[in-house]
């Protein structure tokens, strides 16, 4: 198989009547077989053709997760067209409309939910045709049409004209361009990445050499499936094996539809779920209030139990071994006492966690493989189509990324492009056949990401002894002191998020200077009730430098001295901090389409405030600019 359209056509065959998707209508999940996928895909994509698609059109697709969503996309593939898929967190302005620009996409599938902020561009868009509505209306504007009846007219051409239907499809290569997915645009314009059906049929030989997939696992995929991950590793991968796919239940909104989350697991009885950080600390933060709402004696034993897993548990890699081995029989009895019924939560068949975040907060990690849902981290960039590393259920190591899978070479290099010897950092750089075929329009970009045939990540990492991925950091989000040692912060800020209930948002900045500093979004829920419970009034100077001097206490904890200064190099903790009163979000374009922080326009938002920071003043959290700040976050 060379081809998505060869891979469909094949599973349809292998696993004609298993369910292939599963959507939530009404009250209950009601599935598509893979038979049922391909022939709905090949009414679409004849309907397309009727309509006038040519083979390398672009198609966007904008819409919540649904079975309409994959039989879509495959319409597209099976037209020779190009898709082009797009966030729902993307808005009606700059973002949305420069990508539909930029792709050229001559038409655009879209659900009934997102259809408003295309009718906000379409003035705007010279090379925009046609509408696909996945959602029927009582009535139609000028050049759109309701999906449903893009399949009838697919029916009407392929009982005449079915030998040119198969004639397109064959006429598909491996070459050919399968999608254009963009970048999130932290650093610049969103780039339109390439990717053929090739790169997606080795990408999806190169995960499956990480774990097997039974035909009779299932997965919920929650995370958005326009993200590559999301699509490779579970649009495509349970195509491949026979296996069943689940969407979200759609709600009203986007929070509406998260908060399904939680019932549809328990309804589909996942085998494995992908998660993304937000998710997986959300989870944590509902199994933690479930065991406090049991009274103290629950926590405390709940307390006990993660103590002697995480003991027995290590690293993953050295599970059980040495002295740990007499705490298994411990370990067992807490699994049935405590940690069987929490899994029970998830449907009972859960086995583990896949997790793209190269980053992911190793005592989250812990965390959930304590409760017997190990969280397999990996490692992938929608370039490399995406997969490039990954923990294995039974092969993995806590804190890396994995294994690299097979077929692919990967490289450490240092600035000169020299390959370093195990153990030194560098640049992670990638060659093999789910390597981009570059950026869409843009040569020069292209040029400088692949070069010889190598992909040049932007990501520092090392490989350890034991052939295990580290990945550090991107590099053009490295702090960098005056001395020009260079440091990833992603980690440090993860880290002080996900434990202090304080701090909602937290950004490092060291650019070529004498110390680091830090800009911090509080929270103002906890603050307020942190004074509340200390009896200190906000309505008094003294209380309001009490609050500042419990965020300085946050952060002091991982400074010299603290319960937590073993965890990073002490010279990289900001030495002065700026609180905010605005939160990053993603309308002021703090944060892109998938909630990472835009440095570049956090640096340009806040320049006075990080020149501030570099000033005798500055070193003292209770100075006046944060005094006026953190009223404003509580309203005092």
């Amino acid at each position: 198989m060379e081809t998505i359209t060869e891979l469909l056509e094949n599973s349809a065959s292998r696993y004609a009547d298993n369910p292939y998707l599963l959507e939530k209508k009404g009250d209950k999940y009601e599935a598509t077989t893979f038979k049922e996928a391909r022939d709905q895909s090949y009414r679409v994509a004849a309907g397309f053709i009727s309509l006038g698609l040519k083979k390398g059109d672009r198609v966007a697709l904008l819409s919540e997760s649904r079975t309409d969503w994959v039989i879509a996309e495959l319409g597209i593939m099976h037209a020779g067209a190009v898709s082009v898929p797009l966030s729902i967190l993307l808005k009606e302005g700059n973002d949305l409309k420069f990508r539909l620009e930029h792709s050229e996409s001559r038409w655009i599938i879209v659900s009934a939910h997102q259809l408003e902020k295309i009718n906000q561009v379409k003035p705007g868009l010279r090379d925009l045709e046609k509408i696909i509505l996945l959602d029927p209306k009582e009535s139609y504007s000028e050049g759109e049409i309701w999906i449903g009846k893009v399949k009838e007219l697919g029916e009407e051409y392929l009982a005449s004209r079915y030998d040119k239907f198969l004639e397109i499809i064959r006429s598909i290569g491996p070459d050919d361009y399968a999608s254009i997915c963009y970048t999130s645009g932290t650093t610049a314009d969103p780039k339109g990445i390439i990717l053929s059906h090739k790169n997606y049929i080795a990408n999806i030989d190169q995960a499956l050499s990480l774990f097997d997939v039974p035909e009779w696992w299932s997965t919920l995929l929650i995370l958005p499936w326009d993200h590559s991950f999301a699509h490779t590793v579970g649009i495509y991968i349970m195509m491949a094996t026979g296996a069943s796919l689940a969407a979200v239940q759609s709600g009203r909104s986007y929070l509406e539809s998260l908060r399904n989350i939680s019932v549809n697991i328990k309804e589909i009885r996942p085998t494995f779920l992908f998660s993304a950080p937000a998710l997986a600390k959300n989870l944590r933060k509902n199994i933690e209030k479930a065991i406090r709402d049991k009274g103290p004696l629950t926590e405390k034993l709940f307390r006990s139990a993660l103590k002697a897993a995480y003991r027995y548990n290590g690293n993953g890699w050295d599970k059980g071994k040495g002295s740990r081995v007499f705490l298994k029989p411990l370990c067992k009895l807490y699994d049935l006492l405590l940690f069987s019924k929490i899994r029970s939560n998830f449907g009972g068949r859960l086995r583990f966690f896949v997790g793209g975040a190269a980053l992911l907060d190793i005592e989250l990690q812990k965390f959930f493989y304590a409760i017997g849902i190990p969280m397999l981290q990996g490692y992938g960039l929608t370039e490399a189509s995406p997969v490039i590393s990954g923990n294995r259920e039974y092969v993995h190591k806590l804190g890396s990324s994995g294994c690299v899978v097979k077929n692919l070479d990967l490289r450490i290099c240092d600035e000169e492009g020299r390959e370093l010897p195990c153990g030194q950092k560098g640049e992670i750089v990638v060659k093999g056949d789910n390597v981009m075929k570059g950026y869409w329009k843009n040569e020069k970009a292209t040029a400088e990401t692949i070069r010889d045939g190598w992909l040049h990540t932007g990501d520092m990492g090392y490989v350890d002894s034991d052939r295990f991925l580290f990945v550090l950091g991107r590099f053009k989000s490295l702090l960098i002191s005056d001395d020009g040692e260079k440091y990833s912060p992603e980690g440090i800020e993860e880290t002080i998020t996900d434990r202090s209930q304080f701090i909602d948002q937290l950004m490092l900045y060291n650019n070529q200077n004498k110390y680091t500093t830090a800009l911090i979004v509080p929270n103002q829920e906890s603050l307020k009730r942190w004074a509340k419970t200390n009896n200190i009034s906000l309505a008094w100077e003294k209380g309001i430098e009490s609050v500042l001097k419990e965020l300085d206490a946050v952060i002091g904890q991982y400074k010299p001295g603290g319960k937590n200064d073993d965890l990073f190099p002490s010279r990289w903790m900001p030495a002065a901090v700026a609180i905010l009163d605005e939160p990053f979000t993603i309308d002021n374009a703090m944060l892109n389409s998938t909630g990472k922080m835009v440095r570049s326009k956090i640096v340009e938002k806040h320049k006075g405030r990080i020149d501030f920071l570099y000033t005798p003043e500055a070193r003292n959290i209770v100075n006046q600019a944060n005094v006026d700040a953190i009223r404003k976050v509580l309203n005092v």
